[in-house]
């Protein structure tokens, strides 16, 4: 349980970090805080059941880009958890454009990894 909320905190702050270094990623003020808390839980329930779906059906056009293909990917999932933030749980979390959403997602995965290594030590 621990790991999961570390995990969540992690993402949380990634994505805090993509909406405030991307123009077209924006969190509007009313709910703020909570808007990014739930968009990093969208997000993770979104790279848990429907990435490996995607990942799956385009690994052909992973191996023929040598990779690139799911910074494509990490964008449309990032897309995807504004788009039912907004639409379906009514926070305000937006992504505008699809270089947005990839330019983000970048970002999102770079400080996800450099946060990872301070938070994921195990103590023994």
């Amino acid at each position: 349980m621990l790991r999961f909320v570390a995990r969540w905190g992690v993402t949380a702050a990634a994505v805090a970090v993509a909406a405030w270094l991307v123009p077209g990623i924006y969190v509007e003020e009313p709910h703020r805080i909570w808007a990014i808390v739930i968009a990093a839980l969208v997000l993770g329930l979104i790279n848990a059941f429907i990435r490996p779906v995607i990942y799956g059906l385009s690994c052909g056009l992973i191996v023929l880009t040598l990779g690139l293909f799911t910074l494509v990917i990490n964008g449309f999932m990032l897309w995807l958890a504004s788009w039912i933030e907004t639409e379906w749980l009514g926070l305000h979390f937006h992504v505008d454009g699809f270089w947005n959403a990839v330019l983000g997602a970048l970002i999102i995965s770079v400080v996800s990894v450099i946060l990872s290594l301070f938070v994921g030590k195990k103590v023994k």
